[in-house]
């Protein structure tokens, strides 16, 4: 398996709700879905990989539905709504 096969399978979404989009514009984070077995650090490298960008921090959280919730802060010379603008969410 390949490292963007690989990578891919971590995220396995956007998440594009009202929240998630006054994130983007408020604190430039992203929501993503994302593999219940990735932890913190992989999902850092996966975002950075995957978009060319550089993460700050990163929150997770499991969902009421059993999902897997990650909240990633980019750095500020990166703008939130270029990636979610890439990935159709604008």
């Amino acid at each position: 398996m390949s490292e963007v096969d690989r990578l891919a399978r971590i995220i396995i979404r956007p998440v594009h709700s009202e929240k998630a989009l006054m994130l983007i514009d408020k604190q430039n984070t992203l929501v993503f879905i994302v593999d219940r077995t990735a932890n913190k650090k992989e999902i850092k490298d996966a975002v950075e990989k995957l978009f060319n960008v550089k993460v700050v921090k990163v929150n997770t959280l499991i969902t009421p539905r059993g999902e897997k919730k990650a909240y990633v802060r980019l750095s500020s010379e990166f703008k939130a709504s270029d990636i979610a603008a890439q990935l159709g969410l604008l």
